[in-house]
């Protein structure tokens, strides 16, 4: 079992190399510093080159070597938080705004990949949301007459008599299928953009550890690579958000997330899974989702523990997740697993994204497991306010929500796994 993403292994050699160290010194000075290389990074770095100003992009690793190119390549309609709270929480007109910045996202990162012409196997999938109870079902029956009434949204149900026209699995209690969602390779995808911020005129230093960051009448960003300073600094570190920025990283909580993806299936296994080819997920707390590559892994994930990622906990998880799928896909039991990873997405409490300012830095952040158009939109949307451009933006009202008690040790999250562990059984 190999213990990295398999979508690194899918990279060209240009892809690889777009993600690796430029030769030669990084820049003493620049209009931006951009700290953090994944989706929100580069997507700024693009569109403040593009604004003419000069910009250095810093990562401690790889380009995309976080979440950008661990995820589940899924992009998600809507936001993390359903219609139903949506509404129950923020009420119809402003629950319509917000659930509308979902799909200004997904066009955006279209728009992005168009644009650039980057070949990321982008797909018009749609998505599974598969019900995990009865009474589940007939809260998604709740949710399909609430988004076409209030958020001219349609989507359609599957009973769970019909339901192996959609999914290979007798698992659940009927689906809902949403077909305007999207699956896509991540780590082709932040290779692209890496190559679109290139070429746009941002410099781009993998690599480079930033270790302090303090400010007189500019910045200034200590490195392992000699020091930069900067008019504006952008955070885009996300769920890798540390200690370098105390504010910022006690309204954001790093959560785990695993997967695996198994050898190659044939194609008529591989379609008798998911016979359109949509990425998938189910309705728990500690949910199970899922979707088949271009080469027809099954790739599957899940918060399969809630604490530190470590390579303990991956092989841990390795070995949960493979029991998801016999429970699952039944008829994959003696599939071997072939790749096991894992990495940090973040949450705010109030689960819901944000960008801004915050002590004199901008931000983006909190993407919830919906990060691959939103960190796209959102860093673009940022890259527009540091440029000057003041149109009003609903997720830059106001800051993520504090957390009582927390420096950014995420502490609670075990008693938090526990509790959902015991919703997940008792609802």
């Amino acid at each position: 079992m190999i213990e990295s993403p398999y979508w690194l292994d899918t990279l060209s050699k240009s892809d690889v190399d777009s993600l690796k160290s430029e030769a030669g010194s990084i820049p003493s000075g620049a209009d931006v510093a951009v700290v953090g290389g994944g989706y929100t990074g580069l997507a700024a770095a693009r569109r403040l080159a593009r604004h003419g100003a000069s910009v250095v992009v810093l990562d401690r690793g790889d380009l995309g070597s976080g979440a950008s190119s661990r995820s589940g390549g899924q992009v998600l309609t809507g936001l993390k938080l359903d219609a139903t709270t949506l509404m129950a929480r923020f009420g119809e007109r402003r629950a319509r705004e917000l659930f509308e910045i979902g799909a200004r996202a997904i066009a955006d990162l279209e728009a992005t990949i168009a644009d650039e012409s980057i070949d990321c196997d982008y797909e018009r999938t749609g998505h599974i949301a598969a019900a995990a109870k009865p009474s589940h079902f007939a809260a998604l029956r709740e949710e399909q007459a609430l988004l076409a009434r209030v958020f001219d949204h349609e989507v359609e149900l599957v009973g769970r008599e019909r339901q192996r026209s959609e999914l290979g699995s007798d698992a659940y209690f009927g689906l809902s299928i949403d077909t305007a969602s999207r699956a896509i390779n991540p780590a082709k995808y932040v290779a692209g953009l890496a190559s679109a911020a290139r070429r746009a005129g941002a410099r781009l230093a993998p690599h480079t550890r930033v270790t302090g960051l303090a400010r007189s009448n500019r910045w200034r960003l200590a490195t392992n690579r000699g020091d930069v300073t900067a008019t504006d600094v952008l955070i885009a570190t996300d769920g890798y958000t540390g200690a370098l920025t105390p504010a910022l990283r006690r309204r954001i909580i790093p959560i785990g997330s695993y997967v695996v993806a198994t050898e190659p299936l044939s194609a008529r296994d591989a379609s008798d899974l998911l016979p359109a080819r949509r990425v998938a997920f189910d309705t728990k707390h500690f949910l199970f989702y899922f979707r088949l590559t271009a080469d027809n892994r099954l790739l599957f994930g899940g918060r399969a523990e809630f604490g530190a990622v470590t390579a303990e906990s991956t092989r841990r998880a390795a070995s949960l997740l493979r029991a998801g799928i016999r429970t699952i896909f039944p008829q994959l039991a003696e599939t071997p697993i072939a790749y096991a990873w894992s990495g940090n997405v973040a949450f705010t409490r109030d689960q819901m994204p944000r960008a801004g300012t915050i002590g004199g830095l901008f931000f983006a952040a909190g993407y919830c497991g919906h990060g691959i158009a939103m960190a796209t939109h959102l860093g673009d949307a940022v890259a527009r306010r540091m440029a000057g451009d003041a149109t009003p933006h609903p997720l830059m009202n106001d800051l993520p929500p504090s957390i009582p008690f927390y420096d950014g040790r995420p502490w609670f999250l075990p008693l938090a796994g526990a509790y959902y562990r015991v919703i997940d059984w008792l609802m």
